[in-house]
Order: C-alpha cells, then structure tokens, then sequence
C-alpha cells in the first residue's frame, strides 16, 4: 500500500501563515487591510445602527454568502475574510453609531481593540504559567491595582484587595455566591436575599450551585430600600438555618438604579449576613471624583461584581469579581498535575488554576492594561463623565418635549421615557417599527406598570444633535 504525501500533480500548496512568531507582521498587515475595508464597506452597506429588515432578511444575506460552510476547496484568506467581516459588519447593531442605544454594550474603545488584537496572535491561555508568562503577570498586578481601587484604603484586617477576570456579570456574581456558599459550608445551607431589581443571574446563580430559593425583596421604588431588608433578613433569620448572603445592585439593568449602599451594609452587619454588590453597570464610576459619591458603601461588601465592558469601552468580554482580601479566594483552589503540579508551586511558578472556574482562558486582562496606561484616571473619568451628561441632556429634552413623558432623572446613563399618549402595545409595536427599518435600536422596560423605551447612552461620543435625531425618528413612528 502506498501512502502519498503530496498530491499527484505539482507541489502542494504552502501552509497558512501563524499570527504569532517573528514573521506575525508580515503575516497579518495584508490580512487587516482586508478587514478594515471589509468593517468600512459593510458599515456603509448598513447605512444605520443595524441592518434594515429584521431577523428573516438579515438571515437570508448571511446565509447568501456562507454559502457551502465547509467548501472542498476554499476560496484563500482575502476573499473569506472580505465576504464574511462583511456581511458581519453589514447586519451588525452597531454600538458605535449613536442611535444605537438598547443595552448596556457598549462600543469599544479602538486601544482596546487593537491590544486584544495582540492578546489573539500570541494566544496565551492562562491556566498554567508556562503558557502565559507575562500574561499571568499582568494579570496578577492589574487585577489588585482594580480592586485596591474599587475598595478605596486597604483595611487592617484586610490588606490585600484582588480580584478575579471573568466572562462578564453572570459569572461574577455565580462566583461571589459560590464563594459565599464555601465560607460558610460548615454552617449550613446558604440563604441568598435580593431586590427585585437583581439581575436574573444572581436567583440562577443560586438554582446551580444546589442553594435553597433565592428569596426575592420587592421593590416597588426601584431599589432596595433598608426597612425592607431589614423584615427579610428577620424573616429568614427565623425561618431558614445556615448563613445569610444578601446581593446589592449598583447599576440596575431596566434604569441604571443604584441602592442605598451604605444603610444596605448596616442591616447586613446588624443581622450577620454578608453583602455581594452587583456593580456590573455602575461599578466603574468609582473612576470618576465627581460620581464616585455614588457608590458610598461599595467598601463595605465582602465581593462585588464590575463588567468593564459596559461603562468601560473593553471588547467582550472584560468582567470582574473584587473581593477586600485574596483570601477570600482560597476556596477556588484547585489542583492538577499536568499544570500546576505541587513541586512546580513550591519551586515559585505561580499557580493560576484558582483565578476562574474555566480552564482555558484567554488574556482579557491585556486590554484593560492598555487602556488604564493610554487614557489614565483622568480620561476614564472624562469618559464616564461625558456619558453620564449626555444622559441628563437627553432626559432634559424629553421633559421639554410635550410628546414624551419622562420617568424620571436618570441616575447613571439609562433613561426611561415614552410617547404621550400611547399604550403598552403601542409603544412595543413602535420599537419594532425601528428595528425592523433599522432606524434605531432602544430597549425596554417596565416600571411603574407601565412599558417605556430605554436608552442607554455608553457612546462617549454622541452629541446633543443625535439625541434630537432619535427623538425626531420617534415621533414620525410612534403608533398612536
């Protein structure tokens, strides 16, 4: 039997060229020109926040030109990445354009987005040292740096503040309570308390780590008020053995509400529960002296829970958990010989396996680096300051304007409002009208028990002028 190892005719077909290596320049220059043209002529296809036609024309354009996924043979580097980043870019809702404003996902900043560029060439996966060299320190000295911040002055009996990288606030907030879950294993079962206001992760969270029903505290004014967490924790104190977690919110999804996080801490200390913060949202305004007030109290939770990747400009993803002391870590530890193997500890190789649940994971933490190093604290909080304007100016055309009702004063960048007059069906269909001729893209959210549009400003560069425009769009489809 013969084993051929070259085809039957000529030379084979040189390989496709790495990204990392000496020769990674030479490499990907060419391949990026691609892609940026690609990005400015999907874009232009676009022609607004997001691809006109709803969810079957965008589906038949992309299926158009994937056409066979798996060709026999393929079409080479440039032609896929011309057709595919552009039809990407083409049915994409894009961040960047200021009337697209429904989620709290915001447009990178493009530092950042050139550093993951960096973070994907070399690929550094930070499960084992030996993977991940510089990586893994950066890490470690960036990390601390985030959350010595977060916390403020380091407390005596808490010296080393640190935090871990996660995939966002739903894996935040999974550790926090699994972390809360472990502290307290030999007491008993844990008791998880939230507003109303929490994100759906934070019941979920408790659902998969086999914890009793997270136990839900209304919140009729939007956050969490103290005299009713006050009856909660005395109730469950009564009722349910074991130790008690209670999650805070700074930064409500639907408005952007912060709780009172100080007079929250005083009940969690009178009754002896812990408390996690979810500052997912709002966390990143301890980067700005005029809005860190804010946040009074954040110091005092035993975790909180931070997503850069919202009022932070970071690429998908860039989540993290602060904890007060890397101690409180300790229960994450986890061992395996084929990475970090106890000699290899002793010998002094960091040992990274106790910094995330996953095992494979990417450096995240690289482009939240270069971002702090090129903008300083001063151009983060000229960002978050910015955008937390622009949302009062919105907010203040809305109250001028006699065709729309506005819910109330935004707290951080999320506001609410809605066409007067008009009905929950309404004001749906009026969304959909938008989305559909790819116009605008608002959220939604009911308070009060009512449904309003929801805008949520995170674009740093939007300007008095494109908040008139999305009010204009408004008012030509508004279903009355």
């Amino acid at each position: 039997m013969t084993i051929r190892t070259t085809p039957p005719h000529g030379t084979p077909p040189p390989l496709p060229p790495l990204a990392g290596g000496s020769g990674a320049a030479d490499a990907l220059r060419p391949l990026l020109d691609t892609v940026l043209d690609a990005l400015t002529t999907g874009a232009a296809a676009r022609g607004g926040p997001l691809p006109a036609g709803g969810p079957d024309a965008v589906t038949a354009r992309v299926r158009a030109a994937l056409g066979d996924v798996l060709p026999a043979r393929g079409s080479g580097d440039h032609e896929a990445l011309r057709t595919l980043v552009h039809v990407l870019a083409a049915g994409a809702a894009d961040p960047a354009d200021p009337l697209c404003a429904a989620h709290l996902h915001g447009p990178p900043l493009a530092v950042a987005v050139a550093a993951d560029l960096a973070a994907s060439a070399l690929n550094p996966s930070l499960d084992s040292w030996d993977q991940a060299p510089a990586a893994s320190a950066i890490e470690a000295l960036v990390t601390r740096a985030l959350a010595a911040e977060l916390y403020g002055t380091p407390h005596p009996d808490a010296p080393h503040p640190d935090a871990l990288v996660t995939t966002g606030g739903t894996e935040a907030n999974q550790l926090a309570l699994l972390l809360a879950r472990e502290r307290h294993r030999a007491a008993g079962p844990l008791t998880v308390l939230h507003g109303a206001n929490a994100h759906h992760s934070v019941p979920r969270s408790a659902w998969l780590l086999g914890l009793p029903p997270a136990v839900e505290i209304p919140t009729p004014t939007g956050t969490l008020h103290p005299a009713d967490l006050d009856a909660a924790l005395a109730l469950a104190r009564r009722t349910r053995p074991g130790p008690l977690l209670v999650t805070a919110t700074a930064g409500t999804t639907d408005a952007g509400l912060i709780d009172p996080l100080d007079a929250l801490a005083d009940q969690c200390a009178r009754h002896g529960a812990d408390l996690h913060v979810d500052a997912a949202y709002g966390g990143a305004l301890a980067l700005s002296p005029r809005h860190r007030p804010l946040l009074s109290g954040l110091d005092r939770a035993r975790s909180l829970t931070l997503d850069l990747h919202k009022l932070g400009w970071q690429p998908v993803a860039a989540g993290l958990l602060a904890v007060p002391d890397a101690a409180l870590l300790t229960p994450l530890a986890h061992q395996a010989d084929y990475l970090n193997a106890t000699d290899d500890t002793e010998a002094g190789l960091p040992d990274l396996l106790g910094r995330s649940l996953r095992t494979t994971r990417r450096p995240d933490v690289l482009k939240i680096a270069v971002t702090l190093r090129a903008l300083g604290r001063d151009g983060l909080a000229r960002l978050i300051d910015g955008t937390c304007a622009a949302a009062q100016q919105l907010a203040r055309l809305i109250d001028a304007h006699p065709g729309f009702e506005l819910h109330a004063p935004p707290t951080i960048s999320t506001v609410l409002f809605r066409p007067v007059p008009t009905d929950d069906a309404a004001l749906a269909a009026t969304r959909r009208t938008l989305l559909h001729g790819g116009r605008a893209v608002l959220g939604r959210a009911t308070a009060d028990g009512r449904l309003w549009l929801k805008a949520t400003l995170l674009n740093p560069h939007t300007t008095t002028g494109d908040l008139a425009t999305l009010l204009t769009l408004l008012e030509g489809s508004t279903h009355r």
